[in-house]
């Protein structure tokens, strides 16, 4: 059963935080085999992700973030 592009891209991204079961692996494989379109997402995303981890991109505690607001609010 061919998948749809939508369901090809959701499984794309559980692919790249690693959350995608082998059969999901599967169906996309299949899927990326038959679409003209979806191989190209699939490589952007994997693009992406590859950039985002060499840039070791770091966010807030949410302890930062109170402080951070608290800040702003003692400024204005």
């Amino acid at each position: 059963m061919m998948i749809s592009c939508e369901k090809a891209a959701l499984i794309c991204n559980k692919i790249q935080y690693r959350e995608a079961t082998s059969m999901e692996k599967m169906k996309l494989k299949f899927h990326l085999l038959l679409c003209k379109n979806c191989p190209e997402f699939s490589r952007r995303n994997s693009r992406l992700t590859s950039l985002c981890q060499k840039a070791d991109l770091q966010s807030l505690t949410q302890e930062d973030k109170r402080r951070m607001k608290q800040l702003l609010k003692e400024e204005s």
